[in-house]
């Protein structure tokens, strides 16, 4: 299902648009709002991203996690 939107845009865009009128303006107004809403969907989901990260603190620092994995996986500790 789609909702009707009214965009107000200056008379002399129009005039200038209606020379290109072999172009659905509908359509690129449409994928520019999509393209808009999905940037902002990803600065909103790393933002987010980035608050949970802040609060993990680990235990030690990755290098030695990441040490003690490989000895472990190796059979050197």
């Amino acid at each position: 299902m789609s909702v009707k939107l009214t965009v107000r845009i200056p008379r002399k865009l129009k005039e200038r648009m209606d020379k290109f009128s072999y172009i659905n303006w509908s359509e690129v107004i449409r994928k520019a709002l999509e393209e808009k809403v999905r940037e902002e969907e990803i600065k909103w989901a790393l933002k987010i991203m980035n608050e949970i990260s802040a609060k993990a603190k680990p235990e030690k620092p990755l290098v030695e996690v990441i040490r003690e994995f490989r000895d472990r996986r190796w059979g050197l500790a």
